[in-house]
């Protein structure tokens, strides 16, 4: 079963209080109701002209804690992983592998361009994968720009695009959801490298166990 629907006098605050300028997790806090049942009521409330000056404060207030949280977030990231070893370089790799890469032969895909970048300079460092071995594809959709994808893909992998094996084109639109699509390394010849991490990937299960 739902959740039951807020009755019309519960509505009306969640309204009245947008209308005077108050954020999302204020009305949520004043009304004791779950953000994202607020979210569903406010979307449309338009802010009185007299209060919008008010709430962009509110809003200019709230990224700038976004950003210091996210800064500080970074920095101790950086205090954890500044010096690390060889093997946790290659069970980071294995995990990433786990989660993401392909069970037959040895190709890895994926969005997000931070995980390529790292995944490949891994192969690259550790495992001792040259370019040559490396096989780049990518997968975008038919709104997406493909030079534009591939001069992306290009940046991050540090391949030239006229290297890449295959530019796949869907049908569908997914611009603003996937910007650049997505990208997929293969190693060529990696049937020992995929031996290798599913090794290292069981021995992990079972010494966690």
């Amino acid at each position: 079963m739902g959740k039951p629907a807020l009755d019309n006098d519960k509505v009306l605050k969640i309204k009245n209080l947008r209308s005077l300028g108050y954020s999302l997790p204020e009305i949520s806090r004043e009304l004791e109701i779950p953000k994202t049942t607020v979210f569903r009521y406010i979307k449309d409330v338009q802010i009185l002209p007299k209060f919008i000056k008010l709430w962009e404060a509110k809003r200019a207030g709230s990224r700038h804690r976004k950003i210091l949280k996210e800064e500080q977030a970074f920095l101790d990231g950086q205090r954890i992983v500044s010096d690390l070893s060889v093997k946790e370089k290659m069970l980071f790799a294995c995990a990433l592998y786990w989660g993401e890469g392909s069970k037959k032969d040895f190709g890895l895909s994926n969005t997000d361009p931070e995980l390529i970048k790292s995944f490949i300079n891994v192969l690259r460092n550790v495992f001792n994968i040259q370019n040559d071995r490396l096989r780049i594809s990518i997968r975008i959709y038919e709104d997406l720009d493909r030079d534009r994808c591939l001069n992306f893909w290009s940046r991050i992998v540090d391949i030239e695009k006229e290297k890449f094996i295959n530019v796949d084109v869907l049908h569908g639109k997914k611009k603003g959801k996937l910007e650049y699509g997505m990208c997929r390394v293969r190693v060529l010849k990696g049937g020992d490298l995929l031996k290798q991490i599913k090794g290292i990937n069981k021995a992990f299960a079972l010494a966690i166990a």
